[in-house]
């Protein structure tokens, strides 16, 4: 019988059924452990995105501290500043007096100071050097002429009573005398005219001054029609002739001081109000102050200067320069309302001085305004407002 090859297949066949539970149970065991994996990871973003959808609470934003003043009032000096032209207080015009003709000489230069009567310039004057010699030649002609007519008529006044002249010779005698003495008065009076017009060709400086400008040079022919060759500036004062809007005008007196500085110099020159024009340009709305200066080879007329009108006391806020902003507006300034938030102020601000710069219109001094931050905030920014002191 064959027994034990059939019982050693039995005992293979086991073995491999065996096997095959082991494997099963060996592949149920990764699938339990894959799929505790799974749901750990599954919970894993569950949590993840609850978390994530979950919102932090929002943190509560702080307004910026930022430093006001409440700057007040206080006495300022009133300054009115302006801008306009140097130029002569009395400008000169210095042309032909007489009949003219051909410059022979010029003496001075424009920028040469000259005294009154000073010749400038000479015309050429042979033409009536020789009219005066002739003439000259003429009065002791005449001077002869009456002379013996003078001593013609001295004799017959002695024969007369001798009954050797008659009266009527002696008449005829004492007019020819008369009209000799009277060519001699003709011809004394033509020579002061020539001396008259040889005085006229040179060229003098009706006051003392300072010659602005030259307009001949020698070998020019000149006449009454060309107008001036010459301009002075009368003892070499200046002014500035300041051009200001009709407000400001009414601010204004005769006598008031100034301080004018002319563009490109470091210097400032004292004058002081002279003349207030007395009409306003309609259309611009603007008048023109004349400011009288002293002279100084530093003024130059034609020149653009600025001037600082000193017209008084005023009381006005003054802030410090860091709180007074600019943009194509003018000048503005943030002010903290009570709801502490930040508003434009526009203001008109005056020159600075050591204590700062005046504010001439757009505060009363009560409001609260941003010293140094102003750069950084912006119409309607809600601030903490820091009062300081009030600067002195």
């Amino acid at each position: 019988m064959n027994i034990e090859p059939r019982f050693g297949a039995d005992i293979a066949r086991s073995t491999a059924i065996a096997d095959d539970d082991d494997d099963l149970a060996a592949a149920r065991k990764r699938k339990i452990i894959i799929g505790a994996a799974v749901l750990i990871l599954v919970a894993l973003l569950a949590f993840v995105a609850w978390r994530g959808a979950e919102k932090p609470p929002a943190a509560v934003e702080q307004p910026p501290r930022v430093t006001v003043m409440r700057p007040g009032t206080q006495k300022v000096a009133a300054i009115i500043s302006a801008t306009g032209t140097l130029a002569a207080r009395r400008e000169m015009p210095v042309g032909v007096a007489g009949e003219g003709g051909m410059i022979n000489r010029v003496y001075v230069e424009a920028g040469d100071w000259v005294r009154a009567g000073q010749t400038l310039a000479t015309i050429d004057a042979s033409v009536q050097t020789q009219q005066a010699a002739q003439l000259r030649a003429q009065i002791a002609a005449a001077r002869a002429d009456a002379a013996i007519a003078q001593s013609e008529l001295t004799r017959s006044q002695a024969l007369v009573s001798r009954g050797f002249v008659s009266k009527a010779d002696l008449e005829r005698k004492q007019a020819t005398r008369d009209a000799a003495q009277a060519r001699v008065a003709v011809a004394q009076a033509q020579l002061g005219e020539i001396n008259a017009q040889i005085g006229r060709l040179a060229i003098r400086a009706p006051a003392a001054g300072l010659v602005l400008t030259r307009d001949v040079e020698p070998g020019q022919v000149v006449m009454p029609t060309n107008g001036a060759l010459f301009r002075m500036a009368k003892n070499g004062e200046m002014e500035l002739r300041a051009t200001m809007a009709e407000s400001d005008l009414a601010q204004i007196a005769v006598g008031d001081p100034a301080e004018v500085r002319p563009v490109g110099s470091a210097r400032s020159f004292t004058g002081h109000v002279w003349q207030i024009a007395p009409v306003i340009n309609a259309q611009t709305r603007q008048g023109q102050v004349r400011i009288a200066l002293s002279y100084d080879k530093a003024l130059r007329p034609g020149g653009f200067a600025a001037g600082d009108l000193h017209t008084g006391v005023r009381v006005v806020p003054v802030l410090p320069e860091s709180a007074v902003l600019s943009d194509d507006n003018g000048n503005y300034v943030f002010v903290v309302g009570p709801d502490r938030r930040v508003a434009r102020r526009n203001v008109k601000v005056g020159p600075a001085s050591a204590d700062g710069l005046p504010i001439l219109a757009g505060l009363s001094g009560r409001e609260d305004v941003v010293l140094s931050a102003g750069a950084f905030l912006s119409v309607g920014d809600v601030i903490s407002p820091v009062i300081a002191e009030r600067a002195r």
